[in-house]
């Protein structure tokens, strides 16, 4: 039976409004764990944190929809500030057993008539399916949801999970195979906040990661090198009880040559999560990647020693990412879609 389209009462989220924020965030949890085993849902404490803490490169404005007074979806919008001025991202998100009345549809009208105020042409979104379905989703709720809504398929990527601890000779081996690729080359590893000395070289890596793995016909602008902008998203990352921990290589000139971060939530446990690894183009084919990631897993397990594995995604056609991650011992669990929508 389908289900009696409701009648949607949609606002503005106060994130500072308590009661609010708990009807926001228990939504948004059911839908994204619904049926996952490796969901993407925060902790509350982080969503409140990211909800609670602005910054100069992105703005927030999640909204909640409401029928007969009950919280049955959310949405949340990023705007972004420093580039890809002409994009919205969002996820439309309704609770499990309010799934075909129309709520999802409702919200995201809301979300088109917001980007249109923003002056924003683009929506970015994203579907999750089973690792079994097809790469761009064809058949599942969430990416037909999308696509009969006006939205294309831009690009397909793979959820990776590696179990710890990987053994210590494995990483030893990888590291030892990669070094003799790269003579000359250094590394520094670090957590949390970064040393000034560091802070212009890895903001313009951290920007250009977006850009340097492949995009699909998702039309990304690399990020802007705004160090006050990077200076505060660690600063926010730190009050959501997020630590990083980055292994760092320098060429022989002692210039910046790459990076990997791994991201260790205070409030998600037992979790870690791989973020960004690049490596600039003229430091390419010395087995960076492979090295970088190897001895940053590495330093994981030396400072924080109860973890039980390292989540990642990557684009299904970003070959030499996947060929570090399989070496390592990543295997694959879930498929996610980037989708597009162009506003007329």
């Amino acid at each position: 039976m389908t289900p009696r389209l409701a009648v949607v009462e949609i606002s503005e989220l106060d994130p500072f409004d308590d009661a609010a924020l708990q009807g926001w965030y228990h939504v948004y949890r059911a839908a994204l764990t619904e049926g996952r085993e490796y969901h993407s849902a925060y902790a509350f404490e982080e969503v409140r944190g990211v909800l609670r803490t602005p910054t100069p490169s992105q703005r927030l404005r999640p909204l909640l929809a409401r029928v007969d007074g009950e919280v049955v979806g959310v949405v949340a919008i990023w705007i972004p500030l420093l580039e890809n001025r002409s994009m919205l991202q969002l996820a439309v998100m309704v609770r499990p057993d309010r799934w075909g009345a129309g709520i999802g549809s409702a919200l995201l009208a809301a979300a088109e008539r917001m980007a249109r105020e923003e002056g924003r042409s683009v929506l970015v979104g994203e579907a999750n399916y089973p690792y079994d379905a097809p790469a761009d989703g064809a058949g599942t709720r969430a990416a037909e949801f999308a696509r009969r809504r006006g939205f294309s398929f831009g690009l397909g990527d793979v959820q990776r999970v590696l179990d710890l601890p990987v053994a210590a000779g494995l990483l030893d081996e990888l590291v030892d195979d990669a070094s003799r690729h790269h003579h000359g080359y250094t590394f520094r590893q670090l957590s949390g906040i970064a040393p000034d000395e560091l802070l212009p070289g890895l903001a313009e890596l951290r920007g250009a990661v977006e850009t340097e793995a492949p995009t699909g016909d998702i039309a990304r602008e690399r990020g802007a090198v705004d160090l006050d902008a990077f200076r505060a998203d660690e600063e926010a990352l730190a009050q959501q009880g997020r630590t990083r921990y980055t292994t760092v290589a320098f060429g022989p000139n002692d210039s910046m040559a790459g990076y990997t971060e791994l991201v260790v939530p205070d409030f998600d446990p037992p979790w870690v999560y791989q973020w960004g690894t690049l490596v600039w183009s003229a430091h390419r084919g010395h087995r960076l990647g492979l090295a970088l990631k190897a001895r940053n897993v590495a330093f994981l397990q030396r400072e924080v020693p109860d973890r039980k594995a390292v989540r990642t995604w990557n684009a299904e056609v970003n070959s030499p990412m996947v060929a570090v991650n399989e070496a390592m011992g990543f295997r694959p669990v879930e498929r996610m879609g980037e989708f597009q929508k162009r506003l007329g």
